[in-house]
């Protein structure tokens, strides 16, 4: 599917660059280029800080909940991808620079109420993005961000069931996972 979608942007690129210099009309490749490279950092630092959940979740064995940041992780370095592949076919140099640091944030709660702040942020910014190509354009990076919007809605709706469950069941939620981790590694020290 990713290959399918990778193909179909480049050749949307191409009908749209063909199209525009028929009517004389050229795009601002250096603003996509600037908005690509903004998105890749923002994106670097979700991997930073998921993968930072992902750790400290691991290591309290709490695995359904580590297991989802780090499949989160994983997506946005699929998006980082994307994102890079677009700059470079534009003819841009790619800045690899998280534009944060990662937050030392231990309690689970904690994790899922920045993890949802941090989704609604990036589809705020992926879908001003949006408008800001197609300002420029450029409507082959705005397809990527508008693509790009959907995952990041999947991920806060993740993020958020996490969350209300918490709420809802509190530490015994937290102590369900663990003793999962817990019949699991007795089972396999049995065989």
């Amino acid at each position: 599917m990713i290959i399918f979608n990778y193909i179909l942007e480049k050749n949307y690129y191409l009908i749209n660059l063909c199209y525009n210099k028929k009517k004389g009309i050229n795009m601002d490749k250096k603003k996509s280029i600037e908005l690509l490279n903004k998105a890749v950092a923002e994106e670097l630092s979700a991997i930073h800080q998921y993968m930072y959940f992902h750790f400290i979740l691991d290591d309290l064995g709490y695995d359904l909940l580590a297991g989802i940041f780090k499949k989160t992780a994983i997506d946005e370095m699929l998006h980082t991808e994307r994102f890079a592949e677009r700059i470079l076919f534009l003819g841009g140099e790619i800045e690899m620079k998280p534009a944060h640091e990662v937050e030392h944030i231990r309690e689970p709660h904690k994790m899922l109420e920045w993890a949802m702040k941090s989704e609604e942020e990036a589809m705020e910014m992926y879908n001003d993005f949006a408008v800001e190509c197609t300002q420029a354009r450029d409507a082959g990076t705005k397809q990527i961000f508008e693509s790009i919007i959907a995952d990041e809605e999947r991920h806060f709706e993740g993020f958020e069931q996490e969350f209300d469950n918490l709420e809802k069941f509190g530490d015994r939620y937290l102590a369900q996972q663990a003793m999962e981790r817990s019949k699991r590694m007795g089972i396999s020290a049995a065989e």
